[in-house]
């Protein structure tokens, strides 16, 4: 298994983690936090998503610039 494998795992992991929450009836705050997770961790794959397709055209001495972008861009 990749490492886009994994992360994708792990989110559809939280998200089951929140729907047996919210059956459950859980407190709204313990929820949000993991909601929250869910977020960064979208957050992170698609900044990796998007460095991979972009590394695999770019020059390597411009990948950190390139990295550096991507991850201002995902936090508008």
């Amino acid at each position: 298994m990749n490492e886009l494998e994994k992360r994708v795992s792990r989110i559809l992991g939280q998200l089951r983690g929140i729907s047996k929450m919210v059956k459950e009836d859980r407190d709204c705050q313990d929820i949000l936090q993991q909601i929250s997770a869910v977020k960064k961790a979208i957050d992170g794959l698609t900044l990796e998503i998007l460095f991979k397709e972009i590394s695999d055209k770019t020059l390597p001495e411009s990948r950190e610039n390139v990295k550096k972008i991507i991850d201002k861009a995902i936090q508008l």
